[in-house]
């Protein structure tokens, strides 16, 4: 049963042995399933917070959960190289710091400030994703709209990924 249904077993090639793994779909470790676990659980529980009044102890559990997550998808030494870039200091500042204004109690100023760092941090990926869900059918329609169409050309004008 386990080598039939696993991602081992698959293999696009055919006549190819069924122990070899694809090279479309790269292994990924049991660390990296466990974090895109722990990553949607944060994710989930951020957004429940938002959702029952800004909640503070479930804020505080998403992002905790969100950190350990990122942790263990990419590797903590990574995840620090991430984090502590030269260039990235002021985002990674005020996210931490709204990760520690939520678990202090004031979740909506902890929020804003985090939601800002996040901006910061990632702000370089955006091209990225914006490319990418403009290929989904229906959202790609939806962003090609007129008024939103100028605000995500401009989100996706950003100078580097670095």
């Amino acid at each position: 049963f386990k080598q039939r249904y696993s991602c081992t077993a698959l293999s696009s090639q055919p006549g190819s042995q069924p122990n070899q793994p694809d090279a479309m779909f790269p292994a990924i470790s049991d660390y990296q399933k466990i974090g895109i676990g722990l990553t949607g659980f944060g994710i989930a529980f951020i957004c429940l917070g938002v959702l029952m009044v800004f909640d503070k102890g479930l804020l505080a559990m998403g992002n905790i959960l969100f950190l350990a997550g990122l942790g263990f998808v990419i590797g903590l030494e990574r995840t620090f190289r991430f984090f502590f870039q030269k260039h990235k200091l002021r985002g990674s500042g005020c996210f931490f710091g709204g990760i520690l204004i939520v678990l202090l109690g004031w979740p909506v100023i902890g929020m804003l400030v985090e939601g800002y760092g996040f901006f910061i941090l990632f702000s370089g990926f955006f091209p990225v994703v914006i490319n990418f869900v403009r290929r989904i059918p229906v959202i790609g329609n939806v962003l090609n709209l007129p008024g939103i169409r100028t605000v995500i050309n401009k989100l996706s004008e950003s100078p580097s990924m670095v």
